[in-house]
């Protein structure tokens, strides 16, 4: 498996996505083809995180609904793949809502969200960690981290970014974020460094730089 997307280079490519994005929504489907192409990773690597094994499929019916509306969507390279990652994230939610998946008391969608699961604490290289071993890392974060780091890390999406898709304020977003990114430093052997240290770490192991 290749190494997590840095969202600095995400980000480099949103000039190019933007003018994809336009000359798709004048219909030209080679255009929509390179958004695609520069979106898809990062996205079917946020729905891996929500629903699994099942993230082809959720991402199939999520490109259905980019296609079909993408006449609406309005905005830049950046706020394209912001727009997605919102359509992405409902289809998920839908996905495991008819799986019988049931929020806490608290309410809250993200609540929805079953990411519990193993993660492996063999220390590795911070260089060596593959999408895979990153996502089941993620997967065993608390739900609320473990969506804010998918968002920010994964897809690449700024603070207030993550925040529109979540519903949620920014500053909430990047508190659960660093929260998320201690927890996974941790695992990986750094927890003693000082505060900072640990969640640049943390960003460095998932390919992401601080």
């Amino acid at each position: 498996m290749g190494q997590v997307r840095q969202p600095r280079r995400v980000q480099a490519r949103d000039g190019e996505l933007g003018a994809a994005v336009a000359q798709a929504q004048d219909g030209d489907e080679a255009a929509f083809a390179v958004a695609y192409r520069i979106v898809q990773p990062g996205l079917l690597g946020y729905l891996r995180g929500l629903v699994g094994d099942d993230a082809d499929d959720v991402a199939s019916d999520a490109w259905l609904e980019i296609a079909r509306d993408l006449g609406r969507f309005k905005g830049d390279g950046a706020g394209f793949r912001g727009w997605t990652s919102t359509i992405a994230r409902h289809r998920a939610l839908d996905h495991l809502r008819r799986q019988r998946v049931r929020p806490q008391a608290s309410g809250t969608d993200q609540d929805v969200l079953n990411l519990a699961g193993p993660h492996n604490t063999h220390e590795q290289a911070l260089e060596s960690l593959s999408t895979e071993r990153a996502l089941e890392m993620i997967r065993g974060l608390p739900r609320d981290q473990a969506e804010a780091v998918l968002l920010r890390v994964v897809v690449g999406l700024d603070g207030p970014a993550a925040a529109r898709v979540l519903g949620k304020r920014p500053g909430a977003v990047r508190t659960a974020a660093h929260r998320g990114l201690k927890r996974l430093a941790r695992q990986l052997g750094i927890g003693n460094e000082a505060e900072e240290g640990v969640t640049d770490g943390a960003y460095r192991a998932l390919g992401k730089p601080a």
